[in-house]
C-alpha cells in the first residue's frame, strides 16, 4: 500500500515543473491550474479503470510498456519545447510572454494525459494490489505540486529562473521514471 502512494508522489513531481513553466507566463491565471488538475483527476480515474483492462491484453511484462511510455513522453516533452522555440526564434519571436491561451490548454491536455499514463503505469506495475488510492494521489501530487510551483514562480526570487530549465528537468523527471520501471524492481 506504501509503494503505490511513494510512486505516486515521486512519480508526479514533473508537475512542480509544468505549474513552473504556467507561473512564469503572465497570461496564465491561477483559476487554468485548477482547472486542468479537475480535467486531470477524471483522465487519472479513467487510466485507473481501464489499466485492468489493458493489463489482459499485454501478452508480456507490463513494465516494458510503462518505462518505454515514459522514456518516449519525457523526450517529447523535453524535444517539443526546443523545436518549438527554435520555431519562434526562426521566426523572429523573442518575446517569452507571447504565450496563447491555445498554448496553455495544450499544457493542460498533456499534463493531464501525462498523469492518465502514470496512474495506468502504476496500476500495471502493482496490480493485482492496485487500489483507487492509486489516481487520488497522483492526481493530488500533481495538484498540489503545481500550485505551489505556479505560487512560486510569481515570486520575485523565482521569476528569473529561464523557462528551458522546467521543461528540460521535467522531460528528464519522466525519462529517470521509465528507467526505473525497467531496470527497478520495486
Amino acid at each position: 500500500m506504501f509503494m503505490p502512494i511513494l510512486s505516486g508522489l515521486i512519480v508526479s513531481i514533473d508537475a512542480f515543473f509544468i505549474g513552473l513553466s504556467l507561473g512564469l507566463q503572465k497570461k496564465c491565471k491561477f483559476l487554468y491550474l485548477v482547472i486542468i488538475n479537475a480535467f486531470l483527476l477524471g483522465l487519472c480515474i479513467l487510466g485507473f479503470l481501464i489499466a485492468g483492462h489493458v493489463y489482459e491484453l499485454i501478452p508480456f511484462e507490463p513494465d516494458y510498456v510503462v518505462g518505454f511510455a515514459f522514456i518516449g513522453l519525457g523526450l517529447w516533452t523535453t524535444l517539443s519545447y526546443f523545436i518549438r522555440e527554435h520555431i519562434k526564434h526562426r521566426k523572429g519571436d523573442s518575446n517569452t510572454e507571447s504565450t496563447s491561451l491555445k498554448t496553455i490548454i495544450l499544457v493542460g491536455l498533456v499534463m493531464s494525459t501525462e498523469a492518465m499514463l502514470i496512474t495506468m503505469g502504476l496500476t500495471l506495475i502493482f496490480l493485482p494490489y492496485s487500489t483507487f488510492i492509486i489516481p487520488i494521489t497522483v492526481a493530488l501530487a500533481h495538484f498540489i505540486y503545481s500550485a505551489l510551483s505556479f505560487n512560486l514562480a510569481r515570486s520575485k526570487y523565482t521569476a528569473r529562473i529561464p523557462a528551458t530549465l522546467s521543461h528540460v528537468i521535467s522531460g528528464l523527471a519522466l525519462v529517470v521514471y521509465g528507467l526505473m520501471a525497467l531496470f527497478v524492481e520495486l
